[in-house]
């Protein structure tokens, strides 16, 4: 074999699951047909749940460093500011305080978050091939093998398609995707200099005189804007350039076109809603556009496919080192299509007006109950216990942060309370006095931060470790 696992793709997804194996010590080769990473700000939005998968991963300061908060909307009208508006709900009902540190979306543009784990992967030894365009990806007992238009065929035991919405990959197996135009008109998205805006807000242009909305929103971290319009249906091509780009900003705000100075990346689409209709097909697995596409209104798009990525790399590792089973790897699919869907439909109406950004949109409530994975075995908890297949809470107890002691590729063995301290080999056991975030127990948590397995004590762990790669 050249590798153990073949990324096709160096999106947001990709770069993640890079990340994550080379932690683990997995060979992994990521392509990518481009020339470079990609250079727009589309996916700006990290929600605080993806904040988390950033810090275990050993990027989160980076990605702090280089961005900021989303700002307050700003509503124009006939060139006067009329009011503010909240972009997003307050959280109210989420976890929040030391549970749930980062509490608010972090705005880096989707070029920047992809540099800095880039940045992070080269670290950790590994790197991106480019220019290598995949015509061809066939899969037989013992692996896949994977053709491009330049360079030597790849041999690999698995493969992961990250190649986004329009997935060569996924096309090639044939996998079919379910879905629907959320928004018949086009939606122009451009990276652009303005003069004459404060940075202070997102400023809004509501539709006027049969005009389409026009919103402008500084990015955090750089002198750019990015600008969101909508066009007609009827518009036909759709054109890009400094000249358009100026006829249509001053066609729809105060201003002027000499405030726009230049376009430092454009692009046009139809918002919509898919998703595959399996997120697997042998030795081959789909993450993030290319198994789902989702309306960029929601902020969800980068962040659900960052945490496909997340929720798979333990689990190739673990196979691919023999600790576990191969079956293990069917847990992908079953945890991941069902969330994916959920997060598509929330897009779908937040674009539409149906709901608002909120608690929702973090993701920090997220889980995987229903997976075959999770099993608990304390009896009688209260409805709102912290249980089995739960987003594993951070908070300090006896002198120890919880998100540091989870940091890294292992699991941990987490005992709580006056119940003696568990051992368990191949994971860290630690022991924190009364947290009511958790109640008194053992809890077994995996190495993506969500809770295995919980007990009134251990017995009973080891049977569920030696099935799961410990």
């Amino acid at each position: 074999m050249d590798t153990d696992v073949l990324i096709v793709g160096a999106g947001p997804a990709g770069l993640a699951l890079a990340v994550d194996l080379a932690r683990h010590g997995v060979r992994a080769l990521l392509v990518e047909r481009s020339a470079g990473l990609f250079p727009g700000s589309r996916g700006k939005g990290i929600q605080p749940r993806t904040l988390e998968v950033f810090d275990d991963l050993g990027v989160l300061d980076a990605i702090r460093a280089a961005g900021g908060p989303y700002p307050v909307g700003m509503i124009w009208r006939d060139g006067e500011r009329v009011g503010e508006h909240a972009m997003f709900d307050a959280d109210e009902t989420g976890p929040g305080g030391e549970e749930a540190p980062y509490a608010e979306p972090w705005m880096v543009p989707q070029w920047r978050t992809q540099e800095i784990l880039l940045a992070r992967l080269t670290e950790l030894g590994g790197e991106v091939a480019f220019g290598r365009e995949l015509t061809g990806i066939a899969q037989d007992a013992d692996g896949v093998t994977a053709e491009f238009t330049s360079g030597a065929p790849v041999r690999a035991r698995y493969a992961v398609a990250a190649d986004g919405g329009r997935s060569t990959v996924r096309r090639t197996l044939g996998i079919g995707m379910t879905g629907e135009t959320v928004d018949p008109d086009p939606v122009l998205v451009a990276d652009v200099r303005i003069t004459g805006l404060d940075r202070d807000h997102w400023h809004v242009f509501p539709p006027d005189a049969g005009a389409g909305f026009l919103a402008i929103c500084p990015l955090a971290g750089t002198e750019d804007f990015q600008v969101a319009a909508g066009l007609p249906s009827s518009a036909g091509p759709v054109d890009l350039s400094l000249p358009a780009l100026r006829a249509l900003i001053t066609a729809r705000s105060h201003l002027d076109a000499a405030d726009v100075t230049e376009v430092r990346w454009a692009s046009d689409f139809r918002p919509r809603a898919a998703l595959a209709d399996r997120f697997r097909e042998g030795r081959i697995f789909l993450v993030g556009d290319a198994a789902h596409v989702h309306s960029p209104a929601g902020g969800q798009g980068l962040n659900t496919s960052v945490q496909d990525a997340y929720n798979l790399g333990w689990k190739l590792a673990a196979v691919l080192r023999g600790a576990a089973p191969e079956s293990l790897l069917a847990t992908y699919e079953e945890e991941r299509l069902p969330v994916a869907a959920d997060m598509l439909g929330l897009s779908t109406r937040i674009h539409r007006g149906e709901a608002r950004r909120g608690t929702a949109t973090r993701q920090l409530g997220l889980g995987y109950r229903g997976s075959s994975l999770a099993v608990e075995t304390r009896p009688d908890l209260p409805p709102d216990a912290l249980r089995a297949g739960d987003r594993a809470p951070d908070g300090v107890r006896g002198g120890l942060r919880l998100f540091d002691a989870f940091r890294g590729p292992h699991w941990t063995l987490l005992t709580v309370g006056t119940t003696p301290k568990a051992t368990l080999p191949g994971t860290r056991p630690i022991h924190i006095p009364p947290y009511g975030a958790y109640g008194d127990g053992v809890f077994l948590i995996r190495p993506d931060g969500y809770v295995a397995w919980a007990g009134p004590t251990a017995e009973g762990a080891a049977a569920y470790a030696a099935g799961v790669g410990l």
